[in-house]
């Protein structure tokens, strides 16, 4: 019988962590994909808000005295507020105020200075305070009706 020359095995090299198999590649895509449009929703809902900020606020400007600039902001309000529900802008007095505070957590136009809403337009001076806390509510109030209303 011939003497069989046995070798020891050889176990070859491991592969290299460079290039990635395919699978990766198709996973690092898929990720940069979902970024990319997380990324351009966040930003188109920006620069949607910003759009709607400066047209509340060059409506508002553009009136002439305090009474005119209640006047519009309840205006916006109530185009705003159709996006959400289709006959709140006929809501009147307590009504439209209470619709106003839904969802707000505290009752800023109910019981706050919101109140100016329902009787502001009809006053012949009002504060230069009352107003400018007027113009932030209903502004926070205007953007979050049209970022419900899609």
């Amino acid at each position: 019988m011939p003497d069989l020359v046995l070798r020891d095995i050889h176990v070859t090299a491991a592969p290299g962590w460079w290039p990635p198999a395919p699978g990766w590649w198709w996973l690092a895509a898929a990720v940069v994909a979902v970024l990319v449009v997380v990324a351009g929703l966040r930003w188109r809902r920006a620069r949607r808000r910003r759009a709607w900020a400066r047209l509340f606020d060059a409506q508002v400007e553009a009136a002439i005295d305090a009474p005119a600039r209640i006047a519009a902001m309840s205006a916006l309000l109530r185009r705003a507020a159709r996006r959400v529900r289709p006959d709140a802008d006929r809501l009147q007095g307590d009504a439209w105020l209470a619709f106003l505070d839904e969802g707000g957590g505290q009752a800023v136009f109910v019981d706050g200075v919101g109140r100016l809403l329902h009787d502001g337009g009809f006053r012949r001076t009002v504060e230069g305070d009352a107003l400018d806390a007027l113009h932030n509510a209903a502004r926070t109030r205007f953007l979050a009706l049209m970022a419900a209303g899609r």
